[in-house]
Order: structure tokens, then sequence, then C-alpha cells
């Protein structure tokens, strides 16, 4: 228990950068609330979302962190059912980004929703959830699960690095099994909750999946790839190299196959030249003299495809600068892909054939940045609580 204690207490005790990152996260979220309570005051008319595009910002970052929720399954294989010692020692860090990528999930699901009041209808035992019928119930199921699961491998690694002890794995090997498929299933779900509305050409193809999980093992690693280098640049913890490369490695086959499901899709849209291919269309080339989209997707192209040159060839994804240049490259390059440009263009045309062109409001802007900050917070500090235990120094003070 003093080992905890010790962990806590640490929580409130830092370097002047310590307090200046948590104060600038703070201001943020504060922002985020008042513009929240502005849009719970004057409803979603707020927001540049219409009947033409009901879908938006909110939505498209929803998607994005499922996928970055769903990626710490790479660092949970290769631990625990290996026994991969350079990953088996940071997989701690990749559960916790788990657990902070599921939290904004749902934040963004209550914003979008208008009256959080309605959040009860999604509720397992509580509200009505047309289970199993309601794809949507589907989601609800395998986030709350998932982020259940990651909770409890992350309270149990602690208290075992607390105790000074290896994992038992024959007790949590079930859990660990268990959340193989659930990652998996996250976003596979996810996905089917566009790949469902048949109305929707644009998602309505069965490669949707397997796009969105390839993406994901893609963007997570990416994103888990920079903060494990900021952790062992401010907490001195040592971290062998041969888990950064594994990763690296990681991301280059994943993003080999994003880069080929996505040339697919766009294949059999555009030869076929069917009336469905007007969503991609107006994404890739503009519809009708309405083009918002075009520099955004093809920028994300060109840097998806950069990213994995850079990843793909082991001189330049072991030089630490390239590395994160191309890590870089890869969180913005799928975040364009899997935001703006993967909702909006699915309402577009809408069944009336009418072009709404879309953008986000300042309101949806500074609550999705106060929402992104209180993810940054929460793994903070939950970093924060882990480092004394990880490093030894809470169990060390305690003898």
């Amino acid at each position: 228990m003093n080992v905890f204690l010790s962990a806590i207490q640490s929580v409130f005790k830092g370097s002047a950068r310590y307090y200046a990152w948590v104060g600038f996260l703070a201001v943020l979220i504060v922002l985020g609330l008042s513009a929240y309570f502005q849009q719970l005051e004057k409803g979603l008319i707020t927001t540049a979302m219409r009947d033409q595009v009901s879908w938006g910002f909110y939505i498209a970052n929803f998607t994005f962190l499922v996928g970055v929720a769903a990626a710490a399954v790479l660092l949970v294989v290769p631990a625990y059912l290996y026994n991969f010692k350079p990953i088996k020692e940071i997989v701690l860090f990749g559960e916790m980004v788990a657990i902070s990528a599921v939290t904004m999930c749902i934040l963004f699901i209550m914003v979008d929703l208008g009256q959080p009041i309605r959040v009860w209808h999604t509720l397992p035992l509580i509200g009505k959830m047309n289970f199993p019928a309601s794809v949507m119930a589907w989601d609800v199921i395998v986030l709350s699960g998932y982020l259940l699961i990651n909770v409890l491998l992350v309270i149990y690694a602690l208290y075992r690095l607390a105790v000074g002890k290896e994992y038992n794995l024959a007790l949590i090997l079930p859990l660990i099994l268990l959340s193989i498929p659930w990652a998996i299933s996250i976003h596979t779900v996810t996905a089917f909750l566009y790949n469902g509305l048949s109305s929707r050409p644009f998602w309505n193809a069965s490669i949707l999946a397997p796009r969105f999980l390839a993406s994901a093992f893609c963007s997570g690693p990416a994103i888990m790839l920079i903060i494990l280098q900021l952790i062992r640049k401010f907490s001195r913890i040592e971290m062998d190299q041969k888990a950064i490369s594994k990763i690296a490695e990681l991301i280059a086959y994943t993003m080999g196959i994003n880069l080929f499901l996505l040339g697919a899709e766009i294949f059999k849209e555009f030869y076929s030249g069917s009336l469905h291919k007007a969503p991609l269309e107006y994404l890739y080339f503009g519809l009708h003299g309405n083009k918002q989209l075009v520099p955004w997707i093809w920028t994300s192209l060109a840097l998806n495809i950069t990213a994995f040159v850079i990843f793909l060839i082991p001189k330049t994804r072991e030089n630490f600068l390239t590395l994160n240049i191309g890590a870089l490259l890869i969180i913005a390059g799928v975040y364009i892909e899997k935001g703006l440009g993967l909702i909006v263009p699915g309402f577009v045309p809408d069944t009336l054939g009418e072009i709404y062109e879309y953008w986000p409001t300042r309101s949806e802007a500074v609550i999705t940045l106060g929402i992104w900050a209180t993810g940054a917070l929460i793994y903070t500090l939950m970093v924060k609580f882990a480092l004394p235990i990880y490093k030894g120094q809470a169990a060390e003070g305690n003898k």
C-alpha cells in the first residue's frame, strides 16, 4: 500500500516543465468545456453539421481514435504470448494509450449526441440498446469491454511491479487471449457502422473493415513510437532499441497493406465507372466545382507514401530523425484519411443529389482540442503514477 501511496504523491510533484504541460492541458480542457456548454445551450447548430452531412469532426476523431486504441494489441501479442522481452518491458505504456484513446472515443460520442442525457439509451441493462440488431449497441459493448480489459491489465502489471514479481501468466492469459480478438473487434464493429448503411455507397464496401485495421496498425504504433521516445527522454527509463525497431518494422508492413487496400478500392470505383464513384470523385477531384477536401486528401496520400518509403528502408527507419519524421507523417496522413476524408464524402451527394460542403466550426475545433487534451492529461497522470513503480523508486523508498 505504501508503494502506491508514494506513486500517488509523485503525481503531484514534478519539474516546472511538468507543471507547465499539465497547466497547458488544463487550459485547453477549460476552453473545450466552455465551448461544449455553449453547444448544450444552443444545440448542434453551433456545429457545421446539417441534415445533408450529419456526421462531422467529432465522428472523424472517434474513428481515428478507435484505431489508436486497437493498435495496442501489436504490443500485447509479442510481449505476453511470445515473451519478447524488449516489448514486454514497455507494453504497459501501450495499454495506457489504449485506455486514453477509448476514453476520448466515449467523449466524442457524447458531444456528438448533442444532449448527454441521450447516453443512457446506449448503456447496457439501463437503456434500450436494441441489442443485437443495433450495430451501435455492439460498438458500445466492444469499446466498454476493451476499456475494462486494458484497465485490468494495467492494474495487474503495476501491482506485480510494485511487489517486485514477474507476471503470473497463467492468471492473466485468458484476459490476454480475449484482448486480441477484442482489439480487432472494436475497429471491425466501427467499420460495420458505416458498412451497414447500404444507401451510402462510399462506405458500403466489404474491404472497409480490413482497411480500417490496416490503417489503425499504422497510426497507433506511430503514436506509440513518439510517446515511448518522449518517456525515455524525460524519465530516463532504459528502453531496448530492439523494441522501437520492431514496432517500426511492423509499421512498414501494415502501411504497405493499407496503401494496397486503398489502391484496390480506388481502382474498383473509377474503373467500373458506376454512379457510385461520385463520393470518391468528390474527394479526389471535386464534384461539380466543389473541391474543398481535394487538397487535403492528396496531401494525406503524399504523406502516407513518403512515410511508407521511410519505414520500408531499414537505414531510414533505424535513424531517429527520419524515424520520427516518418511517424509524424503517418499520424497526419492517416488522421486526414480516416477523418474528414472518410466521413464527409459518405454524405456527398446526399439522397436528393445535393452537395453540402462541410467544414468544422470554431466550436467543434475547440471542443475537439479539449477532448484531446483530456486524453493527454489522463495519459500523463497514468504515466506519472506508473513511473516510480516501474523504476522501482517507490518500492525502494518503502524499504
